[in-house]
Parts: C-alpha cells; sequence; structure tokens
C-alpha cells in the first residue's frame, strides 16, 4: 500500500510494538506520533521513520501532525490509560480527561485524514479494554471511555463503508510502562497473570500483531469488528 500509516501513541508498549512489527513486515512508509520527543526520536531513527512530537490532550494537535503529512492509507490510535477510582471517588473531570485522551482525541485524528483514508480505501485501529465486557471493579472511568470508543469504531464502519475500514483490539493487561504501578509488586502481577487463562501478562506484540493485520490488505474483508486480545479473560472463567 502506499502512503503513510499513523501509529499514534508510538512510544507506548502497543505502538512502539506496532512500529517494529511494521519495519519487519516491510513498511517504511510509517508515521510514528508521541508526545515524548526523546523515545520517538530514538523509535524513528531506528526504524527509519518520520514523526511528529504532539500531545493528543492539546487542542488542536492533530494540525502538527497534518503538516507533515498528505497522503494516508491507516491510522492506529495505540494511546490508552489506566484510570482506576473507587466511584465514590471518582470525579467529572476524571471522566472528561479520559474521555478527552481515548474518545474526543481519537475523533480529531480520524477526521483529520477522512477525505485521505477515504481516497486511499484506507483502516483505521482503535485500542479498547477487556474491562468493558469483563466488569472489573474501581474501573468505572476507563471502561465507560473504552465502550465510547468501541461504539464509535463500528458506527464509523458503518458510515465508512466501503471505503474506510475501522476495526477496534481490546486487550486485557498489558505490560507497559503504565501498568508498572500494579505489574512491580510481583505477588499481584502473579495474581494478575492467573486470572488469565492463558496464564500470563499480555505483551504489546501480542496486540501489536493484530494491529498490523488489520492495518494491511490482508483483512480488506474485515470491517465494524472488536476483538479480544485477552488471554481468553473477557470470555473464560
Amino acid at each position: 500500500m502506499s502512503g503513510k500509516f499513523i501509529i499514534f501513541g508510538a512510544t507506548g508498549s502497543i505502538g512502539s510494538s506496532l512500529a517494529e512489527q511494521m519495519k519487519t513486515a516491510g513498511n517504511d512508509n510509517v508515521h510514528l506520533v508521541s508526545r515524548n520527543q526523546s523515545e520517538v526520536e530514538s523509535i524513528a531513527s531506528k526504524y527509519g521513520f518520520s514523526f511528529t512530537v504532539a500531545d493528543v490532550l492539546e487542542e488542536g494537535f492533530i494540525s502538527k501532525v497534518k503538516n507533515d503529512l498528505e497522503d494516508t492509507v491507516g491510522i492506529a490510535y495505540c494511546v490508552g490509560s489506566i484510570d482506576l477510582k473507587p466511584f465514590k471517588m471518582v470525579t467529572e473531570n476524571d471522566f472528561n480527561k479520559c474521555m478527552k485522551l481515548n474518545l474526543y482525541s481519537a475523533v480529531e485524528a480520524i477526521k483529520g485524514y477522512q477525505e485521505s483514508l477515504k481516497k486511499n480505501k484506507g483502516s483505521v485501529v482503535l485500542f479498547s479494554t477487556a474491562a468493558v465486557h469483563r466488569g472489573f471493579t474501581n474501573h468505572s472511568i476507563i471502561a465507560s471511555a473504552k465502550a465510547a470508543v468501541e461504539g464509535l469504531a463500528i458506527s464509523l464502519a458503518a458510515e465508512f463503508a466501503p471505503n474506510i475500514r475501522v476495526n477496534c483490539i481490546a486487550p486485557s493487561l498489558t505490560n507497559s510502562k503504565i501498568a508498572q504501578p500494579m505489574l512491580k509488586n510481583t505477588v499481584i502481577a502473579e495474581g494478575i497473570a492467573k486470572a488469565h487463562p492463558l496464564k500470563r501478562i499480555g505483551e504489546g506484540k501480542d496486540s501489536a500483531s493484530l494491529a498490523k493485520f488489520l492495518l494491511s490488505n490482508d483483512s480488506s474483508w474485515i470491517t465494524g469488528q472488536v476483538i479480544a486480545v485477552d488471554g481468553g479473560r473477557s470470555k473464560l472463567a
């Protein structure tokens, strides 16, 4: 496919793994987006990719990215958060910030490249969480936001068909920087791993491999799907 693939959240566990896998698959036309300048520069230099330093929480962030790009064939919005609080402590601001990060900025990114994606019969990959489908305590903020992301993905898949495919990946807990507050405790990490039928914590590459597939023409008859990459946790006791 000619044209650029854009990875938002390119320095996270899934985003950086996706960058590596895209390079391994022979895709050199990849653009990385992250707020972490030193990290995104390092990854971009390693793989020979272009990049933009931008924070998706900033209003109008997409204008920074669009100044670098014209022709886009795929977007992976790998930005995410782990917002955990007992419900009695949750504030409206907690929901607003989580929705901005996970939903509103994804909308802005998609709208920014909608015409290019349409022209190129492109693909969009969004990310949810297993917590949407399997209730976990203290997850009201992030589960609500990611449920909205799933609704967005399915709605846009219908609205954009047959020109743009839109799919969503729903991982369980993944070994990443944002998960370290939980995983740094060995006992807690082992307990979380055992809660999954496949008895391990997810890795960035697990979801990235599916994202790479959904961005490619190999998945050209797949759209409007929410696909779990969760070690079986959302479906199996």
